[in-house]
């Protein structure tokens, strides 16, 4: 078993959101961002006017884009960093609560968990949005990203020992859920996005991290070459059998469940505590705000919404249904990835 340090407390990653940036660092993203952005090409965006596409993906041009090139030409990684990869909207903040808890399992109680007064995306820092002081954080740490694996630099994927946990979702699912978590974000003076348009964009692979199916297969096909170091998990699995995913999460992290810790109900508790019907009642997840940037503030409880298997189904028509699962099956061919569990 690792030695695993305690990741670092909620109240210490929050003020890292906002903490002191590294001026000249951040000057020299800012020119080369200023110097890219004019020649990037366009697409109508879902949350914001428009999504540039660079290097093969779709991102908002000021936020996810300059979080990229940062992480790109200024992260330093360390060898024991432990990264939770996902596409927006395929398990999140289920997964962020889930790992928070697995890892920290011996520091915290579940009576006054910081779960339950802190939203989880609150427990574990984006990697894109705050790249100032996470060179204080004690190792391992635990952070979190939506960048594709495709883009990340060398130093995360190959010269470091770095470990990423990366789950996916039926895409049906992620679109419609993606859908109408973004036009809640988006501002009054855009007209909201009909369905049919989300559709035909998610489609095309304009959406934020997109096109989605290269986003899987980018985690997808690292997990088959370096198992040790990704591990790939299904949204469904998850929900069909989440102690047992969380038994697979402890043991890849390196922390795993003791036989004592399974006797005693441990990974039930964790799954108890990370349950949508838990974290979806607490006060703080009805009440409180999650603030990613100055321009980026987003009310906790737009990140519950049902947290089921299949819903995209109940919005999508019969056409759609049918040329999602035809793109899905063309982008999978001969990946040995099938969605679902």
């Amino acid at each position: 078993m690792d030695s695993f340090l305690p990741s670092p407390d909620c109240d210490t990653i929050s003020k890292t959101y906002n903490g002191q940036i590294d001026s000249h660092l951040i000057q020299k993203t800012n020119e080369g961002y200023r110097e890219i952005l004019p020649n990037l090409p366009r697409g109508k965006g879902w949350m914001t006017e428009h999504l540039v596409q660079y290097q093969g993906v779709w991102l908002t041009p000021n936020f996810a884009l300059k979080g990229l090139m940062w992480v790109q030409d200024h992260f330093k990684p360390r060898s024991t960093d432990i990264f939770l990869a996902t596409f927006p909207k395929t398990g999140t903040t289920w997964l962020k609560a889930l790992t928070f808890a697995t890892v920290n399992r011996t520091r915290y109680g579940f009576a006054d968990h910081p779960l339950l007064t802190t939203v989880p995306h609150g427990c574990l820092p984006f990697l894109e949005a705050c790249p100032n002081d996470l060179d204080g954080f004690p190792s391992p740490r635990l952070l979190s990203t939506h960048i594709p694996y495709t883009l990340l630099p060398n130093s995360m994927t190959v010269n470091q020992s770095c470990r990423f946990v990366y789950i996916c979702r039926d895409p049906k699912d992620v679109l419609v859920s993606k859908w109408l978590f973004m036009n809640k974000l988006r501002p009054k003076e855009l007209a909201p996005i009909s369905l049919e348009e989300a559709f035909e964009l998610f489609c095309q692979g304009i959406s934020h991290y997109g096109p989605y199916w290269d986003h899987v297969l980018g985690y997808w096909k690292a997990s088959l070459e370096t198992p040790e170091k990704v591990l790939f998990l299904k949204y469904e699995e998850l929900k069909e059998e989440p102690s047992v995913v969380v038994k697979r999460l402890g043991e890849f992290l390196g922390h795993p469940f003791s036989l004592e810790e399974v006797s005693k109900g441990v990974v039930e508790e964790i799954v108890k505590l990370c349950s949508f019907e838990n974290l979806s009642n607490l006060e703080v997840n009805k009440s409180s705000v999650l603030k990613l940037s100055t321009q980026i503030i987003i009310d906790n409880r737009h990140f519950f919404r049902k947290g089921k298997v299949g819903d995209g189904k109940s919005y999508l028509t019969d056409e759609m249904i049918k040329r999602i699962n035809e793109i899905t099956s063309e982008k999978l061919l001969g990946s040995g990835l099938v969605f679902g569990s």
